[in-house]
Formats: C-alpha cells, structure tokens, sequence
C-alpha cells in the first residue's frame, strides 16, 4: 500500500551518544503525484541516489534516515535547486515527462522546509544536552558510470571514503584530521581502507546550513563512500563490506568525539 502523503518521509531513531548520522540520500519512495510525473525507471534513479547508506550508521547515534526520494525533492542542495528541473541538474538524466505543475513542486518544498525545521530542533536540543555535537553526514558516490563491464574510475581520483570538509571553512580541524588518521590505520578486511579529504566532494548544503546555524557548537562531517559495499548496476550487496564498514564508524566515533573536546 502507498505511503500516506500526509506521513514524514523520515524517520528518527535517538541515540545516547553527542552523534547526529544523517542519510539523506538512502531512500527511494516518491509521493503518488510525483511518481506519476517521472519519466525515469526504478532502477535508474536507484543509481543516483545512496542505498544503503543508513546501514553504515554508527551504532549508539541519533540516526535521521529519510525514506523519500532525492528525485523528489535533495536535501543536500540550496532550497531554489532542491528540485531537478532539467537533464542539467541530475546526471543527464530526463527527470520528468513534462514539466512540474506548481501544486506538486509546492508538495515537495513544503517537505524540504519540515526537514530542516525538524533538523534544528533535534540539533538544539542535543547541543542543550551535549555542548557540543557531532553530525556525521553519509552518502556514496559511483564509480562505475562508464558501464557493468567497463573499468572502474581510477583510485587517485576515488578514495574509497571521501571526507568532506568544505563548510567548515578550517573550523574543527583536529576533527578532521582524527577522521583520516584514524579510519585509514584501521584494519578492513586484510587491508586499510583509502581514505582523503577533499578529493571528490567537499560537503554539501546540509552541512553548509548546519555551520551557519549551529556554528562552534555542531561539527558537520560530510562523508561519502566509494560504492565498494556493492555494485552500483546490479545493486548486488557485499555483504561483508557492508558490515565492515559499519564497523569501522562505530569505532570511529569516540576519536572523534575526542578530537572535538579540544577545539572548536
């Protein structure tokens, strides 16, 4: 049965660590009106958005987990781009079968606008908790775009965890350094994981709109992950990466929680 439009398209699980994990991009439902306007398959938005990313949460955070489409309306983009309108604004990609009546773009910005007014008050009310706070902000990134069969992108330009750091504008820096030192010294799997700041991504508007509202007092960490937990055309999961991964952040929390109580 269809989701309700009236419901929240997210969903908020508490956690009893100074925490915030986000995944904004993990989910794929769209409200009946929009799903009727979009001209794309299933599985061709399902490779733009970031599944599985609220499986990499870290236990013992507040986990915010949004279940509707970044194709129906991106919580990562300025309010005025929320919407992709043109082929330009999603990969190329033909979004819509004609364009969007006002009503429905009306729908989907209302949305926008409850997520971050609940956004603010969850963070206000953790910072009257904590002090300080932590939002670690989980997507993923493709690296296959060229086809099943064809190479990969190369490694130098595609760490497998991408650290985003660009909104803080040099705020918070022991964190960010806490983050790479420790998380790529950590075993994973036989080996070490790739892990840079800056490489493919600097963070995106979530991140932006919390150093402006909440700044010295929540650190926002935009991390994106190489799609190596599973296989971004088939959508097959590796299991076992999957659950190392998770690991892996779990671990990392009280080094970062750490690195936060010595700067700001």
């Amino acid at each position: 049965m269809p989701r309700p439009e009236h419901e929240p398209a997210w969903r908020i699980r508490p956690g009893s660590l100074p925490v915030v994990a986000t995944a904004i991009h993990s989910g794929h439902d769209l409200r009946p009106a929009v799903a009727a306007l979009t001209a794309l398959g299933s599985e061709d938005r399902r490779r733009e958005e970031d599944p599985h990313t609220e499986r990499l949460l870290p236990d013992d955070a507040t986990r915010v987990v949004v279940g509707r489409s970044r194709f129906e309306v991106d919580l990562n983009r300025p309010r005025d781009a929320a919407i992709y309108r043109t082929p330009e604004d999603a990969w190329g990609l033909t979004v819509w079968k004609a364009p969007l009546p006002l009503a429905v773009v009306q729908d989907s910005l209302a949305i926008y606008d409850r997520f971050y007014a609940e956004l603010d008050h969850l963070l206000r009310s953790q910072v009257r908790r904590h002090g300080r706070v932590l939002l670690l902000d989980m997507h993923s990134y493709n690296y296959r775009r060229r086809g099943l069969h064809a190479p990969a992108q190369p490694p130098a330009q595609n760490p497998e965890i991408n650290l985003g750091t660009g909104p803080l504008g040099g705020r918070w820096p022991a964190v960010a350094e806490r983050f790479v030192d420790t998380l790529s010294k950590m075993p994973f799997l036989g080996g070490h994981l790739d892990v840079r700041e800056n490489v493919r991504f600097k963070g995106g508007h979530l991140c932006r709109h919390v150093v402006r509202r909440f700044d010295g007092r929540v650190c926002p960490l935009a991390v994106e992950v190489k799609k190596i937990f599973m296989d971004e055309w088939s959508e097959q999961v590796y299991t076992e990466r999957l659950a190392a991964l998770k690991t892996a952040f779990t671990r990392l929390m009280p080094e970062l929680l750490d690195a936060m109580g010595g700067c700001g």
